[in-house]
Parts: C-alpha cells; sequence; structure tokens
C-alpha cells in the first residue's frame, strides 16, 4: 500500500478549496522565497508560538516587524531545524504505515473569510483511520524534538505545538489534526488535536492572533512589550533591526529608559555581588576539604571536587607559525556592549 501520495500526481490548483475553510494558496513545490514573502500576508501556524509568547526565541514583537517587512528573512537554520526538515517525509510515511492511510503534501492554506489566518500543514489526509466508516479529512502535522524535552509530551504535544496545531484546526476548518513526534532519534509519539476539546482555547488564540494583525501590523503600530517576553530574544530582535547604529537619540523625557538604567546597574551590582559570594563560598568549601577530594555528612556524599578539561588555543602562536590557518579559521566576531558614563553610573548607582 503506497503511503504517501506522489508529489505532483494530483496537485491541486492554488485557489482550490482544500479544507473546509482553507484554499490552497502555493503549492508545497513552490520556490522558499516564494513562500517566506507570501507568508508575511498574514498569520501562520508557525507564527502562533511567538504572538503567544511560547517560543523562547521569538515574541510578538518579531512576528511585527517580520510581517512588516522589517527584518531579513530567517535563512540561517539550526541543526534541529535542518533534521527536522529532513525527518519530515520519512515520519510522515511511518506514521501512514502505523494508521493504514494515505498523506500527502500540500502547502500554503488561507482561511478563506479571513485571508489572513493562514498555516502550512505538513501533510493532508483524504482517509482519517479514526473512522474507517466514512471518507473523512484530517491532517498530520510533523515534529522531531531532543530527549531533554520528552518530559513535556507525556500529556500529549506542548504549548508551543498545540498553539500551532489549534490554529491549523481553526484556519482549515477541520475538526482535529493529528500530531507525531520522533523525540531523541527513537521514542514515537502520536496525539490527535480535537476541536472540540479546545474550544475557548480556539477562540483566544484567534482573539490574540486578531488583535496583533488588526491593531498592529496592519496599521503599523509595534506593540509594546509585556514583560512577558524572553529578553534574550528582544535583544537579538532589536540587534537585527539596527545592525548598523548612528546618530543619536534624544531620551530627555524618557522616564521607561531612565528606569531601565536603574535597573541595568543594580543588575550589574548583582552579577559582581554574586560572583564575589560564590568564590568567597568556594573558598570555605575547599578549606573545610582540605587534601581530601571529596566531603560526606553522616556518611552520605556532600561534595567533590571533579577535573574538567577545556581546550583552550593559543591564538598568538597560531597567527605568529600558521599565519594561513589563523586566517582561515578564526573570525572576528564583533558584539555591542553598554557604554555607560562614570557620571552616569554614580548618578543612577546611587
Amino acid at each position: 500500500m503506497t503511503t504517501t501520495a506522489q508529489a505532483g500526481a494530483s496537485a491541486p490548483a492554488a485557489g482550490r478549496r482544500v479544507t473546509p475553510t482553507g484554499r490552497l494558496m502555493l503549492h508545497h513545490t513552490a520556490e522558499r522565497d516564494v513562500w517566506l514573502n507570501a507568508r508575511r500576508r498574514g498569520i501562520g501556524s508557525s507564527d502562533l508560538p511567538a504572538v503567544m509568547n511560547l517560543s523562547g526565541f521569538k515574541t510578538p514583537l518579531h512576528v511585527f516587524h517580520d510581517k512588516r517587512g522589517r527584518l531579513p528573512h530567517d535563512d540561517d537554520w539550526s541543526e534541529a531545524a535542518h533534521f527536522g526538515v529532513l525527518f519530515e517525509d520519512p515520519l510522515a510515511r511511518d506514521w501512514a504505515r502505523r494508521n493504514r492511510t494515505v498523506v500527502e503534501p500540500v502547502g500554503l492554506i488561507a482561511n478563506e473569510a479571513e485571508a489572513w489566518q493562514m498555516c502550512t500543514l505538513d501533510r493532508l489526509c483524504t482517509e482519517c483511520p479514526l473512522d474507517r466508516s466514512v471518507r473523512s479529512l484530517c491532517a498530520l502535522e510533523v515534529k522531531t524534538r531532543n530527549a531533554f524535552v520528552a518530559n513535556l509530551w507525556r500529556q500529549g504535544p506542548p504549548d508551543d505545538v498545540l498553539a500551532q496545531v489549534l490554529w491549523q484546526i481553526l484556519v482549515t476548518g477541520l475538526d482535529h489534526v493529528h500530531v507525531v513526534c520522533l523525540i531523541g532519534g527513537q521514542d514515537y509519539r502520536q496525539y490527535t488535536v480535537r476541536r472540540d476539546e479546545h474550544v475557548k482555547l480556539v477562540a483566544y488564540l484567534n482573539a490574540e492572533a486578531g488583535r496583533l494583525w488588526h491593531d498592529h501590523i496592519v496599521p503599523g503600530r509595534a506593540p509594546a512589550p509585556t514583560g512577558l517576553e524572553p529578553p534574550e530574544a528582544l535583544i537579538s530582535l532589536y540587534d537585527r533591526l539596527h545592525p548598523d547604529r548612528e546618530g543619536v537619540a534624544v531620551l530627555d523625557r524618557d522616564m521607561d529608559a531612565r528606569d531601565a538604567m536603574t535597573e541595568y546597574l543594580e543588575g550589574v551590582a548583582l552579577e559582581r555581588d554574586g560572583k564575589r559570594q560564590k568564590a568567597a563560598a568556594k573558598a570555605k568549601l575547599l578549606a573545610a576539604l582540605g587534601g581530601a577530594q571529596a566531603a560526606h555528612i553522616q556518611d552520605r556524599p556532600f561534595f567533590s571536587i571533579e577535573q574538567s578539561h577545556k581546550k583552550t588555543p593559543d591564538l598568538a602562536r597560531l597567527a605568529e607559525e600558521f599565519p594561513e590557518a589563523y586566517r582561515a579559521c578564526v573570525e572576528d566576531k564583533p558584539h555591542d556592549r553598554i557604554s555607560i558614563p562614570k557620571y552616569v553610573r554614580e548618578e543612577y548607582a546611587a
């Protein structure tokens, strides 16, 4: 039995309805740059974790600036993303084999009533295995994850994946979507996400994504940070938005910047004091240890000294003795740091 339809064998034309409420915008064979540009005309299912601050790497501000065309397309894929794409088809085929059905790739879909609502289904299934008495439509979402997050999948897809799949249900009008995940390269999991079990959550996702789209993206008003965003993600975003800084920003009445300066200097002090406290405590532990390698309390291990190794290249010697290798292997990567005049540090750290 063929478990995956042949690509292009019966490819639906763009504009054709392929799900109860979804029309095909781009076939899955479309060039990547065409697909990336088309995604900017709406909010897609892969945007939902960022929209809901569930991503850890992206925020609603990332979505806003991306949809407004202010960010370059993200073509630097991580190893995890690379292997996720590489294993998508084998996993889809294996799910179809296990469930004795057929799946086929589709492409970018938009809701026929709200064209800004988009999703890319990994696979469409025209013979849902849940009920073989009728020929019904469903979809399959394919994921790969490392073993460190296996516990997040114990009760079903984690929040970020659940938000993504429920958005697919909202866009397509399907009543359920199947999810298959390969964890750590060998732990196979499969689930079914049903609309009727998440009615309120679907409405909430619709409201939040709609607010971002209609109140911010369309009129071009950036959403204000809420404090829920990972700071590292925002720092990375601002660096991408402004790779070449110049000029002076006048902040005479910007109380937020003044408050942030106080918080920043407090953080610097806490970091410095924390390192000093850690070093002082380490000295006391070593003093208690004496010449021993490990310490016990009441016959139970308390702490020990373990050697670790770190390879440190001698760059000066490499540059002197092997200049060609130095030029080929050593890259000078600039990074930004906040430079604060002494009088500002004294004023705001007081």
